[in-house]
């Protein structure tokens, strides 16, 4: 292993340690290159290295991210699915039909939630997430709120509405007067 020290842009010296052999040329296949540059992208979410080929001298960048780690749900009835993206995106958008809710607000909601489930471990519950949905979707549009929980508390009657309504007035007394 090798390790480079610079100091680029960042203020302190940054060492860097590179292992030999893992990367292979693009163009003549060798696999013995150096790390000319390394600077962070996407926020801090990965990182651009570019590489010289010790054979043939030639340039070329590779991109480094940390690998997500599965996220498991546990559902009610004690079966465990992956976390699909999707799935909560799908539940949403049914929530916030005809609600004057962008695509990039439901992207952003989704986004919050996945980052917490993915914080609280490898296997959340599907309450968990749920709970995580409602939260934001209060926040969002209340309209949008009450459709989801109808759905995901399995409103049974009129009195489940009216309980529900009471539960959000409380939370935020201000949006209904």
């Amino acid at each position: 292993m090798t390790c480079l020290t610079g100091t680029g842009t960042v203020r302190a010296a940054t060492t860097y340690c590179v292992a030999r052999a893992l990367m292979r040329c693009p163009w003549c296949n060798a696999d013995d290159d150096k790390v000319v540059d390394s600077r962070p992208v996407d926020s801090g979410a990965a990182v651009r290295r570019r590489r010289q080929c010790v054979a043939c001298k030639r340039r070329f960048t590779t991109f480094e991210r940390v690998e997500s780690v599965g996220l498991v749900v546990l559902k009610r009835d004690g079966s465990k699915d992956p976390f699909v993206r999707q799935k909560v995106t799908g539940s949403i958008l049914k929530a916030i039909k005809n609600r004057p809710v962008t695509p990039a607000q439901v992207e952003k909601l989704v986004d919050r939630v996945e980052e917490r489930m993915r914080r609280k471990g490898p296997q959340v519950t599907s309450e968990q997430v749920g709970v995580a949905v409602l939260a934001d979707l209060a926040k969002l549009d209340q309209v949008a709120y009450i459709r989801f929980a109808s759905v995901y508390k399995d409103f049974q009657g009129i009195t489940d509405f009216e309980r529900e309504l009471v539960s959000l007035q409380k939370k935020d007394p201000a949006k209904h007067r």
